[in-house]
């Protein structure tokens, strides 16, 4: 018998038992086998599959605001579903952990697909270094870390800013989005992206504001860089 990992595994388990792991979208508790979402919730995941789709509606919504060469987003984003409190619970609750698994599962999509394989970098959308602090990490380097893991791809950090504490984009309009947002990014002038294609990556894209903020930055310091974008949720405004 091997000791030290039977330990390890009877710890693990009186852990579970008085404190089990939940299923970040439902709450239940999870078995054993299960990671972070539930069996039911993760067949119920309303996925996209924009990957497999060129001029898609997230494609579209750059068109005529901002050079973009592909767009996707790994699931629907619902008002009211389980699947909010999956991304509430990444924001806000400490559960990072979900944004590395669905990132992961992400990034086994995306492979699939020739468009999104030959990434350079994978650039999360930066926080705010106060709200980084209160928070404690970043939900979208979370979902980039999981996307690294499955495309083994870097992850890389220094490459953008935000240089201005914004208040939160819900509740607002397009328009209001783009004015809240769109000087607040700047990109690091040391790092050449020039001839590069990378990765943006964020939680949520709603109209799609921080993403144009953050895109524009990186083309102000790099004209010939490529852009593509992956947001784990997309939640369509009419």
């Amino acid at each position: 018998m091997h000791w030290p990992g039977t330990i390890r595994q009877l710890g693990s388990d009186l852990l579970s038992l008085f404190s089990p792991p939940v299923c970040g979208a439902c709450g239940t508790a999870l078995v054993r086998g299960e990671q972070t979402l539930c069996v039911s919730c993760l067949m119920k995941l309303p996925q996209t599959n924009f990957h497999k789709m060129r001029n898609n509606m997230i494609e579209k919504s750059f068109w005529g605001r901002i050079r973009i060469e592909r767009a996707t987003s790994f699931f629907f984003f619902m008002k009211g579903s389980d699947f909010q409190h999956l991304l509430h619970a990444l924001k806000y609750k400490g559960r990072s952990d979900i944004g590395v698994y669905l990132g992961k599962r992400f990034g086994n999509e995306l492979v699939t697909q020739p468009d999104f394989r030959n990434f350079d970098r994978i650039i999360p959308v930066p926080l705010h270094a106060d709200k980084l602090k209160k928070r404690g990490y970043n939900q979208s380097e979370m979902i980039a870390r999981g996307l690294s893991k499955a495309m083994h791809i870097p992850v890389d950090t220094k490459v953008l800013a935000r240089t201005t504490f914004t208040e939160t984009q819900t509740h607002k309009s397009r328009i209001e989005r783009w004015e809240n947002v769109k000087s607040v990014f700047s990109a690091n002038p040391a790092i050449n992206l020039n001839g590069q294609h990378v990765l943006l990556v964020d939680d949520v894209l709603t109209t799609g504001a921080t993403i144009e903020g953050c895109a524009q930055a990186l083309l102000d310091k790099n004209p010939t860089v490529k852009i593509s974008v992956a947001t784990l949720a997309y939640a369509h405004t009419v």
